[in-house]
């Protein structure tokens, strides 16, 4: 099939390769612009531009695609390359840019098959620039990819083929992200080995999300939130932007954590909970309260044989509990952090600015990190 392919990041990429080793005829790639990257912040080619030009696709990069807008030269350009294409589809993936009725309609024609997007949610759950993010974030056990026949709403289309899969309970967005790129091409080639025999559904109006682009300023860690969600954060803000939290005057990035489930009437322990590092998981049962704050004994340190007590009694003033974000044991499986609704998240990997991404046990050879300490609290 002669097609015209529309996308930006590597999870488009992985697509467009699939379909130009599947025989296809590409015939125009569109693409966003060039952006600056890098230490250098020196223009770099998207994915999708790397691979056509290794390959020798016709590639062009409007800025946008609006006849009546800022761009409008280049949306004419782009006009133009699009009706001489001849194309019998166009498959849209990640690109960026929304498109244009007028690019609909030029694929609609007698004998074409319209405008085909691989999306990677379980449409409707997860309409919008970040499903994969917000499918982890949120706490989903399943995601999955949706072939659609693009409409102009906003990934509002037809469904044509849909297959799910399981978010395992340690999975970041790097690890959801290859499994449902790899998903994504498998099933639009074999959407487009026969599009007369797919059949078309509606989707439904209820069990609407919108996975809102990601923002680095969601990055911080709110301590006062239950550990399960702080780990699901964690994961999903795995690779861009990273979670991150404050100590001191530095902002170190929070790359592995875990939620702890306690045995009920378990008390959490310095000892009791290294001692059982097997008693963690990705993200605790939700309806499961771990023991109060109030009831827990002295914690220690690990680090470097140090033995610095933290109890509630000597935290916050008398009577007082032990503060969300303070650190209440440091040794070779982690830091153990008090978080919201008296939960406890385990710390297993972390990073300093400029440096790399380290298990806690080795951050702690050169950054001892005692108990008492507290993630966004005063300086120490």
């Amino acid at each position: 099939m002669r097609l015209v392919f529309a996308g930006t990041p590597e999870f488009a990429r992985v697509a467009l390769a699939r379909l130009h080793a599947a025989g296809h005829e590409i015939a125009l790639v569109l693409t966003q612009p060039d952006r600056p990257a890098g230490r250098g912040m020196k223009l770099q080619p998207s994915a999708v531009k790397q691979f056509a030009q290794q390959h020798q696709l016709a590639v062009a990069q409007p800025t946008s695609l609006r006849l009546d807008g800022k761009f409008a030269a280049q949306a004419q350009a782009a006009q133009h390359l699009l009706r001489e294409a001849r194309a019998d589809a166009m498959v849209v993936v990640a690109y960026g840019l929304l498109l244009p009725q007028w690019v609909l309609d030029a694929l609609a024609g007698p004998g074409q098959w319209g405008c085909f997007n691989i999306h990677a949610s379980l449409l409707p759950r997860w309409r919008g620039a970040a499903p994969i993010h917000r499918a982890i974030e949120a706490g989903d056990l399943e995601s999955g990819v949706t072939i659609m026949q693009m409409d102009a709403g906003l990934d509002t289309g037809p469904m044509l083929l849909q297959e799910r899969i399981v978010i395992g309970p340690d999975a970041t967005t790097t690890v959801l992200h290859d499994a449902l790129a790899d998903l994504g091409a498998r099933l639009m080639v074999q959407a487009l080995e026969n599009p007369a025999a797919l059949q078309a559904l509606a989707q439904s109006g209820e069990g609407v999300c919108y996975a809102h682009k990601i923002d680095k300023a969601e990055a911080a860690i709110d301590w006062q939130q239950p550990a399960a969600q702080i780990a699901r954060k964690v994961r999903a803000f795995d690779p861009f932007p990273g979670a991150s939290t404050r100590l001191g005057e530095e902002t170190l990035k929070v790359w592995g954590a875990q939620a702890i489930a306690l045995k009920e009437n378990e008390h959490l322990t310095a000892t009791g909970l290294a001692a059982h590092p097997e008693g963690m998981q990705g993200d605790a049962d939700p309806g499961h309260r771990a023991p109060a704050i109030a009831a827990m004994g002295a914690t220690t340190s690990f680090v470097s044989r140090q033995s610095v007590p933290v109890t509630a009694e000597n935290t916050t003033g008398a009577g007082g509990l032990i503060r969300p974000g303070q650190i209440l044991v440091s040794d070779q499986y982690g830091l153990i952090v008090a978080a919201g609704a008296g939960s406890f998240l385990r710390i297993t990997h972390l990073q300093r600015p400029g440096g790399k991404r380290l298990a806690v046990a080795d951050y702690l050879q050169g950054h001892p990190l005692v108990p008492g300490l507290c993630f966004d609290g005063p300086a120490a």
